[in-house]
């Protein structure tokens, strides 16, 4: 199989190949990486209290079980804040990280009001079930509780993510016209940015084209149909990220040169401006604009999805066995690769409304989740904590991308009988040995599933809680450099992976400046190796050492 898969890479045009990777990203210092552990650590509270609430959930669909629990009325509840805890603030709040380990020093206070804004929406969508006695809507995308204690929680994480989002666009770096690995991750982010910024126009212009008198359902659907599909796109395009830079650092080189990650980065983003057209096409209500934005997620979407995954698994058969530390984020990556895919291929088989269209999403979701859950590995001993450890953190993929598989399949089974989607209890008829078997596969996989999603948090915890207090405040400091008079860039610096890459080490770098003139922390090494230069070998002098360009 490697063979093969490193023939296969030989033969692509040089154009594709040549100097490809390695992709990876600096890590800033000061306030900058702060905000990133706090974002990253709202997404962490997020997944626990969704976990939570996906027990009840598994529950009251499992055969014999459901009928032990009365849960028919809660179901939908506890569906409504799971999805939006596992789903919305999941991959915004990991947003919010990589936007915010991508981005310049400009606009920081305005940073820190969108993050405390997220997190009080956050825990009142938490609390509201317990609150108050809020009806459930299951409108696609962004399910709600029609009620005031949940729909202000949901108003304030919106306005913090539409301040993020601003931010990010105003301190977004500039990626220069010879892109390296790291220039085509910040263009990648970038683009993830635009994407964002169009979804939250498609929910304003849709809030104001929804005409009155409308009943709930109905209402809630129109609201979020055409941002939510918009928003698919950026989770896309983060996904691409994450895949690029897990690769390069388990040591498996994509057979794709930053040149070529750019324009399938374009072709990733152009499609988001389709939305417009439709809008303008189309009425709000009417079938074509709602089967418009299906085709458009169904069709552009997966234009850069097939290039990127195929140069993925290629890398991955061609790549050397890995290192002990690498094995966890190539867990990830592998687990996520088949999670995404699985739910693609099901997206093909969808007929009818039934439990087909949840596992075609369950699958592309948390494909997505499995790739930021291997950025999170990666990027704890960067920000300062202890390296997850290895065996358990690989086992916890395996574990959670196992465990979602067989839900998947159980409900992809089971919408071959016909088994409705948004059922539960005694609501919910399993005649016969297919739709219980199925159902039954699907509830053993999610719980199989929750405790790998459990086996997450215990990973990531026994990371912060073994790092002793001193070296997460030594980690911590640094100075946000002064800018230009116009916030632009001091210094074209940045962290020089080529030779890390060849070498097969996780970095090499003492402390080197990013793009925006701020000190960044090492990539973890011993110093051995210098940069791709051919230096002597050595450790480079600090910062403050070094006399600045033109002096």
């Amino acid at each position: 199989m490697k063979a093969l898969a490193q023939a296969a890479i030989r033969r692509l045009p040089s154009f594709v190949r040549a100097a490809a990777g390695p992709y990876a990203l600096p890590i800033p210092t000061g306030a900058r990486r702060t905000l990133a552990l706090l974002w990253l650590g709202l997404g962490l509270v997020s997944l626990i209290l969704s976990g939570l609430f996906s027990v009840l959930l598994v529950l009251s669909r499992a055969p014999y079980v459901k009928d032990v629990f009365p849960l028919v009325d809660f179901f939908h509840v506890a569906l409504v804040v799971h999805v939006d805890l596992s789903v919305l603030v999941w991959f915004i709040a990991f947003a919010g990280a990589f936007w915010t380990l991508n981005s310049t020093a400009r606009g920081l206070p305005l940073a820190w009001v969108a993050l405390v804004l997220a997190a009080v929406g956050t825990f009142l969508m938490a609390a509201a079930p317990f609150l108050a006695r809020e009806p459930a809507v299951m409108s696609n995308y962004v399910p709600v509780l029609d009620g005031p204690v949940f729909l202000t929680g949901l108003s304030m994480f919106a306005l913090g993510f539409a301040l993020l989002t601003v931010r990010s666009m105003a301190a977004a770096p500039p990626v220069g016209v010879r892109p390296d690995g790291a220039a085509a991750l910040r263009f990648g982010l970038n683009a993830s940015v635009v994407s964002a910024a169009v979804a939250l126009l498609a929910f304003a212009w849709s809030y104001l084209l929804l005409p009155s008198g409308l009943e709930d359902k109905a209402y809630y659907e129109l609201l979020f149909w055409s941002g939510g599909h918009v928003l698919q796109f950026t989770y896309t395009l983060l996904m691409f990220v994450a895949w690029l830079w897990l690769a390069s650092a388990g040591g498996v080189r994509v057979p794709l040169t930053p040149r070529v990650v750019l324009l399938l980065f374009g072709i990733g983003l152009v499609s988001v401006f389709g939305m417009p057209v439709i809008h303008l096409a189309h009425d709000i209500t009417s079938v074509e604009y709602h089967r418009w934005h299906t085709w458009l997620m169904g069709f552009g979407g997966g234009l850069a999805i097939l290039p990127f995954a195929l140069a993925v698994v290629l890398a991955l058969a061609a790549a050397p066995a890995p290192r002990a530390e690498q094995r966890p984020l190539r867990a990830a990556l592998v687990a996520s690769l088949l999670l995404f895919g699985t739910g693609g291929l099901i997206g093909l088989a969808i007929e009818g409304s039934n439990v087909k269209i949840p596992a075609h999403y369950h699958g592309c979701i948390v494909g997505v989740t499995l790739a930021f859950m291997g950025i999170a590995y990666h990027l704890l001993p960067r920000l300062g904590f202890a390296a997850p450890r290895p065996g358990l953190a690989t086992w916890q993929c395996y574990l959670y991308g196992g465990g979602q598989l067989f839900h998947i399949l159980g409900l992809l089974w089971s919408g071959g009988y016909g088994v409705q989607r948004k059922m539960a209890g005694g609501a919910e008829v399993l005649e016969g040995i297919g739709r219980t078997a199925g159902m039954g596969l699907m509830g053993v996989g999610g719980l199989v599933a929750v405790a790998g999603g459990l086996l997450f948090v215990l990973v990531v915890a026994l990371a912060v809680l073994s790092t002793p207090w001193g070296a997460r405040l030594r980690a911590r400091e640094g100075i946000d450099e002064p800018e230009g008079e116009h916030g632009e860039w001091q210094d074209d610096g940045e962290i020089d992976e080529a030779s890390v890459f060849e070498s097969g080490t996780s970095g090499a770098l003492d402390a080197v400046q990013d793009p925006v003139g701020e000190e960044v922390q090492p990539d973890g090494n011993d110093g051995e190796i210098d940069d791709f230069h051919g230096r002597p070998r050595g450790r480079r002098p600090h910062l403050s050492t070094v006399a600045p360009p033109g002096t």
